[in-house]
């Protein structure tokens, strides 16, 4: 992680998504990598980054949990850009000892409780994923939750150590991210088009319903403001 202090470079509100990308790159000047989670935001990032050639890495966090559509479309990334992808992992030691002593579905038993489960098995792997960069992708959009309509296109990252964290997606819209990948043929989890706009663990994801909110399928059982993981504190 760099330990200079990071400016936030002033954006036109049209700027593109590489505009925003590059812009954020050249500020953090170190290692910026994309936190994927086999969204259809994050594929079109890692398109946008390998089509412009920019200096952008990859990493995933494996739960333990995911669905098997989601693995697929990690394997075709793979497949369409080489290895790219830095997998990072929960610690065994902590998953047996929350599944012993709590069982294996204690997440929905309450808020804390599924706030230890995302701590164990989504924030300390992405700690340890961000340690050794200066900024940090996402696929984030406004649009997404009410938790996330304030959020910049690049901000300064508190939570994790003041490095950059770059949004280059959150001004686009659900239509924005289709076209964008039917047109490039991108890999699409297969899920999206069965009612999961946005895809997490298995157990915590279901499909929405029409004319429900694009995350109302994640976490249905708790209120709206609750719904993140601890990935996006601010």
């Amino acid at each position: 992680m760099s330990e200079k202090l990071l400016n936030v470079p002033v954006l036109p509100e049209n700027a593109t998504a590489l505009d925003i990308l590059k812009a954020g790159v050249k500020a953090a000047g170190g290692r910026v990598a994309v936190a994927c989670s086999f969204s259809i935001e994050d594929t079109i990032i890692i398109d946008i980054a390998k089509k412009n050639d920019l200096p952008i890495e990859v990493f995933a966090i494996d739960t333990g949990r995911l669905n098997e559509e989601t693995y697929e479309v990690a394997e075709a990334l793979t497949e369409r850009y080489g290895k790219i992808i830095n997998w990072y992992y929960p610690t065994t030691e902590e998953v047996e000892k929350l599944e012993r002593e709590k069982g294996l579905y204690s997440f929905r038993k309450s808020l804390d409780n599924r706030h230890e489960c995302c701590g164990i098995r989504k924030v300390v792997p992405l700690q340890r994923a961000l340690k050794p960069l200066s900024a940090w992708i996402t696929g984030l959009r406004k649009e997404q939750n009410v938790t996330r309509k304030d959020m910049p296109a690049i901000e300064i990252d508190g939570v994790n150590g003041g490095i950059l964290k770059i949004n280059p997606l959150i001004n686009w819209t659900g239509k924005d991210v289709e076209e964008y990948a039917k047109e490039n043929a991108l890999p699409v989890n297969k899920l999206f088009y069965q009612g999961y706009p946005s895809i997490g663990c298995e157990p915590c994801t279901r499909a929405v319903q029409p004319g429900e909110h694009p995350r109302a399928g994640r976490w249905w059982w708790e209120d709206p403001e609750h719904k993140e993981c601890g990935l996006h504190a601010r």
